[in-house]
């Protein structure tokens, strides 16, 4: 795996031994494709960050902040590694769990939330899913014009986004990509 573009594009990044399934480089490439400009000066959200790739993309194609967040402490050092090997700066890493994380967010603090949490294969993951998209104050720490991507597995239940308005729904192969903004 490595960083797709920008300036510390083509650099490998490490992977947590753990349980982590990183986004392919080919979806991260989509999602990136997808969001264009968008990125540009961003504050990025990056839950259940595993390797941090989809927020040090951010960095590495301009965004100005990523805040990686993970329960998994060797998480947290592989993000702290792969951002100093990319040699890439505004990005802060906070070991904490996302339900906890997510529930004291400022109003407009992002303008774009990545959310990747483990597939929904069981009751567990479901309710991580579930957390994340139900969350009222992960969706008004998005900016006005900011955009959450969620990734779930392809064949999973569509999660419950009362709270949201689908922008542009997307298969690539076993995943499933959301683009998501706040309902009005």
């Amino acid at each position: 795996m490595r960083i797709i573009a920008g300036k510390a594009g083509s650099i490998p990044l490490q992977v947590p031994k753990s349980l982590t399934r990183p986004t392919t480089d080919r979806v991260r490439e989509s999602i990136f494709s997808s969001l264009g400009e968008r990125v540009i000066d961003a504050a990025v959200l990056d839950l259940f960050a595993g390797s941090g790739s989809l927020g040090i993309e951010a960095l590495s194609r301009g965004a100005k902040s990523a805040t990686f967040v993970d329960t998994a402490r060797d998480a947290c050092t592989i993000i702290n590694q792969n951002l100093e090997k990319a040699k890439l700066t505004g990005g802060t890493t906070r070991g904490s769990d996302v339900r906890s994380f997510i529930s004291s967010r400022a109003s407009g603090e992002f303008d774009l939330i990545f959310a990747d949490p483990p597939y929904a294969r069981d009751e567990i993951s479901a309710a991580m899913v579930e957390a994340v998209v139900t969350s009222e104050s992960l969706c008004s720490s998005l900016s006005d014009s900011g955009i959450m991507v969620l990734e779930t597995l392809a064949r999973a239940e569509r999660p419950d986004l009362t709270l949201w308005e689908v922008i542009r729904e997307k298969r690539y192969g076993k995943t499933k990509v959301f683009f998501l903004s706040a309902a009005n």
